[in-house]
């Protein structure tokens, strides 16, 4: 998501839209990086050298996914824009119809990624928990969506204004589980010892 905002910022070009999604594909990157040198290599396996956890999946002990899958999945993505950046760069000679193109691409990658969450929601309302979403990620969704919205309505450019509205609504549908669902109720959280 980052590299096609980091594309639509140059092409309009938008500093604000650089910087950040330049640090955020930066951060992204580095996250897989990370990702990659401490995960296990196959299923079910721990941190290397600790014997790892060889069970069903639980609370403290998730489903691991083996590193291949992860990369596969990263590198499809990456085809993805590169594909997209040659179909937008050939077959759009226009500088003005290449950025509209680009930013719609843009922001229906960006709907798609608040509509990923919408399969837990179900999960939620079925099991009456909120363990499987995330507090923190909510609120910073939330908080994100809307300052990128209110960036787009002073810049009025929907193409950055509209795709984040869903973000708003996503992050508002589950704050409001968070608190019907409350998860002090099961008590799921346990204090991470140092």
């Amino acid at each position: 998501s980052n590299l096609s905002w980091l594309g639509y910022g140059c092409l309009k070009p938008d500093w604000t839209l650089i910087i950040v999604n330049s640090i955020g594909a930066a951060l992204q990157s580095l996250y897989i990086l990370v990702y990659f040198y401490y995960s296990p290599t196959k299923v079910g396996a721990g941190p290397a050298g600790s014997g790892g956890h060889r069970g069903p999946p639980t609370l403290t002990a998730p489903r691991c996914v083996p590193q291949r899958q992860v990369l596969l999945k990263v590198l499809m993505v990456l085809a993805l824009l590169a594909a997209a950046y040659g179909y937008f760069t050939c077959y759009f000679t226009n500088e003005d119809t290449r950025r509209s193109h680009v930013g719609l691409f843009c922001s229906t990658f960006t709907v798609v990624m608040y509509a990923s969450p919408l399969a837990d929601l179900a999960k939620v309302i079925r099991s009456r928990s909120t363990r499987c979403l995330s507090f923190p990620l909510t609120v910073t969704t939330f908080l994100a969506s809307s300052s990128w919205t209110l960036y787009g309505l002073w810049l009025k450019d929907p193409y950055i204004m509209v795709p984040n509205v869903p973000g708003i609504a996503t992050s508002v549908v589950r704050l409001w589980l968070f608190w019907r669902y409350a998860p002090g109720r099961d008590n799921p959280y346990r204090p991470l010892h140092a």
